[in-house]
């Protein structure tokens, strides 16, 4: 079995004797504790979930690797080994007989082919999103004048979440946060985003940040994720996002309402507009408070001018004023003297047709007046029926009866 498996590694050698250069997508990567490298090479399906068209197992020794992070390194760190993380690497294909399978043993990598193939593809997600017409859409939600009500979609605990935190609480206002822990890199991380703007929306925060601190140009792809951008697009709440450093942008960075180029400048953002409020809020009191005083100040000048006038007219007139005023007061009492006279006999008038329709004079007269137990007056012999108790005023008191009987008078023709 061992010449067989050297004539197959043989064989392999022979037919690769330079190495060769491989492209594709990097899966199940995990790193031993004596310093090798062990992850697959796929060649994805066109189609979402289907299995990969190729697979083949690469190993990445401790000598190997060290040259390899040396080469990233002088490319500024943007490329990192993870899972999903699309690369071009050279090696040999080897036989490892003890279990019997082919593998490809590495030994360089292309920095710059993994760092074309994001911009590529971030640059045909961007000509999609635009030709949808959505790539602004989350631009025009307003922000409130003071959202204090933030949805945090970040790792918590992570740095990230960390530094929003701390510009928030030293900034003295009432903040409520709503954290929602999220994956921000890795395969599977667009997932758990857009689950994370999904929740925020439910909770009808004011305004949703998105965070994730620095990190590799690999590290943060998840950002540059057709789910997330979309997402964003039609969240009905605006979004704030802080993905990586200063020089990094994202295609979740293009789609947001509010791009800043660190999760310390998004926090300082909210901040910021909470802060303008409260300067408008300051200005138009002390403006309105200045219009008060000018308006008021104003009034009193004219009620002075006013006052001085009138005492000048009235010390050039008082003479005739006060001639006129005795002469309108004579034919004033004259006039009273005449309504009081003619009051009078209307009063003596009124006063004997009082007199005349008063009830007590009537019962003194002879005449009485009968009432029901409700106090109607009984005013006809249908008012009333056998065994109904009746109540009769006369002059000099009451008497209380019960009817027997009744007779209507007689019509008379």
């Amino acid at each position: 079995m061992s010449q067989l498996g050297e004539l197959v590694r043989a064989a392999l050698s022979q037919a690769t004797p330079y190495g060769v250069w491989v492209e594709g997508e990097i899966s199940g990567i995990s790193r031993s504790r004596n310093g090798h490298v062990y992850f697959d090479l796929t060649e994805p399906a066109e189609t979402s979930g289907a299995r990969p068209v190729a697979t083949i197992p690469v190993t990445l020794f401790r000598e190997a690797r060290d040259r390899v992070n040396r080469l990233l390194k002088r490319h500024g760190d943007a490329v990192r080994m993870t899972d999903g993380v699309q690369v071009r690497i050279q090696g040999v294909v080897d036989f490892y007989a003890p279990s019997g399978r082919i593998q490809f043993r590495m030994s360089a990598i292309d920095p710059t082919y993994t760092l074309g193939k994001l911009v590529a593809e971030r640059d045909l997600l961007l000509s999609k999103l635009s030709a949808d017409g959505i790539l602004g859409s989350n631009a025009t939600r307003p922000i409130p004048p003071v959202p204090l009500l933030v949805g945090l979609v970040t790792s918590v605990g992570s740095a990230a979440h960390a530094d929003i935190l701390e510009v928030l609480e030293q900034s003295g206002f009432a903040f409520d946060v709503k954290e929602i822990d999220s994956a921000v890199q890795g395969q599977g991380a667009e997932r758990t985003v857009v689950a994370a703007i999904g929740a925020a929306v439910d909770a009808a925060v004011d305004v949703i940040v998105i965070a994730r601190g620095g990190g590799s140009r690999t590290d943060l792809a998840a950002f540059d994720h057709e789910r997330i951008a979309r997402a964003i697009a039609a969240s009905p709440i605006p979004v704030v996002t802080g993905i990586g450093h200063e020089i990094d942008r994202s295609v979740a960075d293009e789609v947001a309402h509010t791009f800043c180029t660190t999760p310390t400048a998004a926090g300082q953002r909210i901040v910021d507009i909470v802060t303008a409020w409260l300067d408008v809020l300051a200005t138009t009191e002390a403006g309105i408070v200045g219009s008060s005083e000018s308006a008021l100040a104003s009034a009193d000048a004219r009620f002075t001018s006013v006052a001085t006038r009138l005492t000048r007219s009235a010390r050039h007139t008082g003479e005739l004023a006060q001639a006129h005023l005795l002469q309108v007061s004579t034919r004033v009492v004259m006039a009273q003297q005449h309504a009081l006279r003619a009051a009078d006999r209307r009063l003596d008038s009124a006063h004997a047709r009082t007199r005349a329709l008063d009830p007590s004079r009537a019962l003194a007269r002879g005449w009485s007046i009968t009432r029901r137990p409700d106090g109607s007056l009984v005013r006809s012999t249908t008012d009333v029926a056998p065994g109904d108790e009746v109540t009769t005023q006369v002059a000099d008191g009451l008497v209380t009866s019960t009817i027997d009987h009744t007779e209507p008078a007689e019509e008379t023709s």
